[in-house]
């Protein structure tokens, strides 16, 4: 079973030796270990560098182009390295290398499909109380709207097997860490939590500039993905609840009307009407988007499909 364990880079020639240095040599269950260095089109030498540390392989980005599309770049590359397992983990050496074996542990044992390291948030001192505080809210929000039990949804510390690496599509140019999970969830892909160790900060995130615009680009992102991978269930529950609200305002006009009050409030009778077919348009639209949305599962199936194909042919070539 070979694991290809890959490092996203965005200018991180100073940290990248030391994050490649703690990274196991063996790890029981696995037979061959190789690293992935994906430059996101780093301005320093962090490419050269990690050619001099011997890596298998470094995947040039042209430019710039984000986090997200930088880890998509690196798991098709991981495939095409022959990968059964991949490993996700931060060039600043964040994350504690030793818990690779822990992550890929359930993979291995076929008890899951995607790993995701849980961070010991609580005890980070490089996080301020107020960071904690949404960290745990925003977990909590993820594992409900994609019906998973991860813990830190945040987390970038993460193992996925070679099928559901290749089931995997990402849309948001921020980031791929909530998307994936929803995604997954909706897949029926298997995920699981492990307890990891973490390694004091180094530097400060690059991924936002505060913390309140992290918050809001998280909900946003979390909104859309719900709303692209559940669609029934999103307009279902706006609909119902204007539904509700056209019934409530309804009652309260029949009630004041058979008192002999309906007079005076014939625009409670209005508000109850538009609520009520607002409410009934949107059911209508949550039947509408489910089409869509199963329009769009045959698509990544057959994606998928190709894919399978490609490896299958590929490995034929190579015989």
């Amino acid at each position: 079973m070979k694991l290809v364990i890959q490092i996203p880079c965005f200018n991180e020639e100073k940290f990248l030796p030391a994050t490649i240095e703690d990274l196991p040599k063996n790890i029981s269950g696995i037979d061959e270990i190789e690293i992935l260095v994906i430059d996101d089109g780093s301005s320093d030498n962090t490419a050269k560098v990690a050619e001099s540390l011997g890596v298998s392989k470094v995947v040039r980005l042209k430019h710039h182009s984000g986090l997200s599309k930088t880890f998509i770049a690196g798991l098709s590359a991981a495939i095409d390295m022959g990968a059964d397992i991949i490993v996700n983990t931060d060039a600043d050496n964040q994350y504690c290398a030793s818990d690779i074996e822990k992550l890929v542990k359930p993979i291995i044992e076929q008890q899951a499909d995607i790993v995701i390291g849980t961070r010991p948030v609580g005890k980070i001192k490089e996080f301020s109380l107020i960071k904690k505080l949404l960290q745990k809210i925003g977990s909590s929000v993820v594992r409900l709207l994609s019906s998973t039990k991860v813990k830190d949804a945040p987390s970038g510390f993460r193992a996925f097997s070679k099928s559901a690496a290749m089931q995997l599509n990402v849309f948001d140019k921020y980031t791929y860490t909530m998307e994936t999970i929803i995604q997954a969830g909706a897949k029926g892909l298997r995920i699981e939590s492990v307890d990891i160790n973490v390694n004091p900060s180094v530097r400060k995130s690059r991924l936002f500039s505060n913390i309140f615009i992290y918050v809001l680009r998280s909900i946003i992102t979390t909104l859309r993905m719900f709303i692209v991978y559940r669609p029934f269930r999103f307009f279902l529950i706006l609909g119902s609840v204007s539904l509700l609200i056209g019934i409530i305002i309804g009652i309260r006009f029949l009630y004041l009307y058979t008192h002999g009050m309906g007079f005076g409030h014939i625009q409670s009778l209005i508000l109850s009407a538009i609520f009520i077919l607002t409410g009934v348009q949107i059911g209508l639209f949550a039947v509408l988007a489910e089409l869509v949305a199963i329009n769009r599962k045959l698509l990544e199936d057959i994606q998928h499909r190709m894919k399978l194909y490609g490896l299958k042919k590929n490995s034929d070539v190579l015989k």
